[in-house]
């Protein structure tokens, strides 16, 4: 009984943050007409889709640690800001084709995934086609050119910040999940198939 409600609350504070993030990315745009911000928007708006629909856990990381990782890690992005009065590094142009090329990634991703998507390091079943035949955490590495690209876009001391820590702790997420999932051999024979954690050739 505990847990679920641990876990409507979670949800709820998803939803609250996402919100927030609406509000300051749609007036940027409404004001400007500049388009990068929306991207980020739906992919977080995906978040909320399937972090409402997601099936239970059969195992779960339930260690503090994990939870202030996740915690860091999501709440990153509501926490960006579209800051009209910085410089752009890039055009908008090319800043919102990355960041729709990004958007596709993590759409695949979580479209595969479907209701195994989870926030905290889970087993909520081993998925190893699409776009996880190439790299074990796409969608986290949608995240990554997502947020690169938004902050080319919105280059502010305050998301660089935001960007540092909560991609520092996305990485760490990933490995955390890994360690939960390696308890399964399904999951320990997909490793020995794809090598990559993020970037293909790199990490």
């Amino acid at each position: 009984m505990r847990t679920t409600a641990a876990d409507w609350v979670a949800r709820l504070i998803v939803c609250v943050m996402f919100a927030a993030l609406c509000v300051n990315i749609l007036e940027e745009c409404i004001r400007t007409g500049h388009i990068t911000g929306l991207m980020l928007l739906a992919s977080e708006f995906l978040v909320i889709v399937l972090t409402l629909a997601r099936r239970r856990a059969t195992q779960v990381d339930r260690s503090a640690p994990a939870g202030i990782v996740t915690l860091v890690s999501v709440a990153g992005p509501p926490l960006m800001r579209a800051d009209m009065a910085v410089v752009a590094l890039a055009p908008d142009v090319l800043t919102g084709v990355v960041s729709l090329l990004a958007l596709m990634l993590i759409v695949a991703g979580k479209l595969t995934l479907g209701r195994s998507f989870g926030l905290v390091p889970a087993n909520r079943g081993v998925v190893v086609q699409g776009p996880y035949s190439t790299v074990r955490h796409p969608i986290y590495s949608g995240y990554l050119v997502a947020h690169v690209t938004f902050l080319a876009a919105h280059p502010s001391t305050w998301n660089l910040v935001v960007f540092a820590i909560a991609d520092g702790a996305l990485i760490v997420r990933a490995l955390m999940e890994e360690r939960v999932l390696a308890n399964d051999a399904s999951y320990r024979a997909y490793c020995t198939r794809v090598e990559w954690h993020l970037i293909p050739g790199v990490f």
